[in-house]
């Protein structure tokens, strides 16, 4: 019988994981994009042929901004996306550089995973009020509730860029980006 290499098994689940995790908040980025844009012209259609705009578009759109906003934090994350400073960075060996990817990783998904439990925290603040949001009626913890899961879900994809880079011998910037610089040619 055959054993599969170190972390072979770990890091097929977390692929898994990973692909799951991309499909679902590509499908709440496309929904909520969509959605915010359809709102917004239907309030101005609204508002230049009948004289009226829809009441509740504000309202809607703002939700739909948080929704975006904390949804997109992963998925960015997942792509290597966020803003980085590499001048001393790059100038390092491929080791020296993994294992400070392995760090950086670590410590943001630690970040993330305390402004999760904070942001819950103020969730909780926030419900003890018994706020609505004036036009919906709706409960304002509930719009809310995106910060943190897009803390904790953006946590959980620097926890596996982090062992990613553990049982990789290049440098990863996410389970699905490697580190490196591509030459985008501008077309005219």
């Amino acid at each position: 019988m055959e054993l599969e290499p170190k972390g072979r098994g770990l890091q097929r689940w977390l692929t898994r994981l990973d692909r799951a995790m991309d499909r679902v908040e590509g499908a709440i980025l496309a929904l909520g994009v969509l959605l915010m844009a359809l709102n917004t012209v239907a309030n101005v259609i609204g508002r230049f042929l009948f004289g009226e705009s829809l009441f509740f578009a504000e309202e809607v759109n703002r939700i739909l901004i948080i929704m975006i906003t904390f949804a997109g934090i992963g998925y960015a994350a997942r792509h290597g996306r966020h803003i980085r400073m590499t001048a001393i960075y790059d100038l390092l060996p491929i080791s020296i550089r993994r294992v400070l990817m392995i760090i950086i990783a670590l410590f943001t998904a630690i970040v993330l995973l305390f402004l999760a439990w904070f942001s819950v925290a103020y969730i909780l603040s926030i419900y003890h009020t018994g706020r609505v949001l004036p036009t919906l009626n709706i409960p304002i913890y509930w719009i809310y509730l995106w910060v943190p899961i897009g803390f904790a879900v953006t946590a959980i994809q620097y926890l596996m860029t982090a062992i990613k880079n553990v049982y990789s011998k290049e440098v990863y910037l996410s389970m699905q980006v490697k580190d490196g610089y591509q030459e985008e040619s501008i077309g005219m």
